[in-house]
């Protein structure tokens, strides 16, 4: 059986099983199985992948950077990556705006009269430690690129990523792309990481299993039914960004079919889905584009990397849709540019979001204040965050990969 066959079969298994084990959460060797087996195996799974997930992001962004700036072709790939992104981004705008305002989501929803749960208080805690937009900026500088690689996964992704860009682009200046032995240890870091993740694959069936139980098992079916009507929403966006939006950029930009490259990469999506984790999912990612993509090696180490934590459509789509379902079940009446500004806003948001489960939470607390939607509304998404996290990161990933093969074909000046 293929990988992506016993992926498929573990998350199909562990959602069947966690959804019947919900019936009978009370019975004790079921919880103590939860507890002690269980969850476990999946932080097991999600410590080894994220282990190397610093290594691999230094390593892979310092190498395609002076392999680019060896090269002179760092500031095209740049430039071309800020261009599909934008345009990608741009769709996902329109799209967010156009499925609220046509199925109004929000309309007739009840409000808990529940005061503040301990959920949405530590939301909030995490919305007011979040720093102005100056010192954010400042901050893409580290002063200590080695106490910021420790906090990385949470939240400091942004100001690694610039060192290892800079880092990159200064060894190629050094070197003039002659032969260097820190390229030659950057090289076996890389490839080290690597082995390491294909030791963790050897789990991912069952670690699959165990994180897709767990969230059926403690949610059921019944808050799917509940806010059936959001979830859809959220869910017909990611699929109409994915569908019709990086189809049509494939099809325009590159000579692949739409269809055989999301084939390609369905190993990758099962993964993303069952992790609910760009982070977790790029060493994957990284490793597919460039065996089965055939993708130059130092363009993905760029654009995937990058896009890990820059190009977020998924997670932008999700927070412009829920900030707005919330705006309508609070009766807060937002005008069509308000509406925009708040969807731009998610998009921004979006760049520096960390790659792990429910690292959107705060932010989208964050704008529901700024239009004046009680804090207490997040108690509504909560039950369901976790099933539309699996969905979006299955759409920030495809993006990464489908921005990576547009950037790796030639402008038309190149091609002639």
């Amino acid at each position: 059986m293929k990988n992506h066959h016993r992926l498929l079969l573990g998350l199909v298994l562990g959602a069947a099983a966690g959804l019947i084990g919900h019936e009978y959460a009370g019975w004790l060797p079921l919880q103590l199985s939860v507890r002690y087996v269980l969850e476990p195996l999946g932080q097991i799974f999600l410590r080894l992948i994220f282990m190397v997930v610093v290594p691999m992001v230094v390593s892979g962004l310092i190498l395609g950077v002076f392999q680019l700036s060896s090269h002179h072709g760092l500031a095209r790939v740049a430039r071309r990556t800020l261009l599909f992104t934008l345009l990608a981004s741009s769709a996902s705008v329109a799209i967010g705006i156009t499925l609220v305002n046509i199925a109004e989501p929000g309309v007739g929803v009840e409000i808990p009269q529940s005061g503040e749960t301990t959920a949405v208080g530590g939301i909030r805690r995490n919305a007011e430690q979040a720093k102005p937009i100056e010192q954010t900026l400042l901050d893409i500088i580290p002063k200590n690129p080695f106490a910021t690689a420790s906090q990385a996964l949470e939240g400091e992704m942004l100001a690694l990523m610039f060192f290892s860009l800079v880092f990159g682009a200064a060894l190629a200046t050094i070197t003039a792309g002659k032969a260097s032995r820190w390229v030659e240890l950057l090289e076996e870091s890389y490839t080290a990481s690597l082995v390491v993740v294909d030791w963790a694959m050897r789990l991912a069936p069952l670690a699959v299993f165990a994180l897709v139980f767990q969230s059926t098992f403690k949610f059921g079916h019944h808050i799917l039914v509940s806010l059936g009507f959001y979830v859809a929403v959220v869910v017909g966006g990611l699929l109409l960004q994915q569908a019709l939006v990086y189809s049509a950029l494939l099809k325009t930009f590159t000579q692949r079919s739409p269809l055989a490259f999301f084939r390609d990469c369905r190993e990758v999506y099962l993964y993303a889905f069952a992790t609910a984790s760009s982070n977790a999912t790029l060493p994957r990612s990284l490793e597919l584009a460039e065996r089965d993509l055939a993708i130059k090696p130092e363009i993905a180490r760029f654009v995937l990397t990058i896009g890990s934590t820059a190009n977020q459509n998924g997670t932008a789509l999700f927070e412009g849709i829920t900030v707005l379902f919330l705006a309508q079940v609070y009766g807060v009446d937002l005008s069509m540019a308000e509406q925009v500004r708040v969807v731009m806003m998610a998009v921004l948001a979006g760049i520096g979001t960390a790659g792990v489960p429910g690292g959107s939470l705060p932010l989208i607390m964050i704008l529901t204040q700024q239009v004046g939607i009680p804090a207490e509304g997040m108690g509504l998404i909560l039950g369901v965050d976790r099933f539309l996290d699996m969905c979006r990161t299955t759409l920030n990933v495809s993006g990464d990969l489908v921005i990576a093969a547009l950037v790796d074909q030639p402008e038309p000046a190149e091609a002639e």
